[in-house]
């Protein structure tokens, strides 16, 4: 399984952005997809994930309310709405197989929220 970020960028505070993970490949389908992000010199922070199946999504607190996980077919999204600067780092997308306890990882994207 691949997975490809799209759709960060610079945007002001208060602003939306909507990120996307498109995955391919072969293999089992993942259970579960979840997104995290690192700031600089801050280590990585799971902020949201979905169940493939059942579509039960779970979020920090710090981006619960503004950010929202979502999937179909073989795409997750994370709509960011009132983005704040502290939203800025790189976020990655991750696929899990529970079965086989295996994670898949995208490159990651950046977001950079201005004051």
């Amino acid at each position: 399984v691949q997975l490809v970020e799209s759709g960060g960028g610079l945007v002001r505070a208060g602003d939306s952005l909507r990120l996307s993970c498109a995955a391919s490949g072969t293999g089992p389908k993942p259970d579960v997809a979840r997104w995290y992000r690192q700031a600089p010199g801050k280590q990585r922070e799971l902020i949201a994930g979905i169940t493939i199946g059942g579509g039960n999504t779970n979020y920090t607190n710090s981006v619960r309310g503004r950010f929202t996980i979502s999937r179909s077919n073989n795409m997750v999204y994370l709509q960011m709405n009132s983005l704040k600067p502290e939203d800025t780092a790189v976020y990655f997308c991750m696929a899990k197989d529970l079965a086989l306890q295996t994670e898949y990882w995208g490159q990651g994207t950046q977001v950079t929220v201005s004051p």
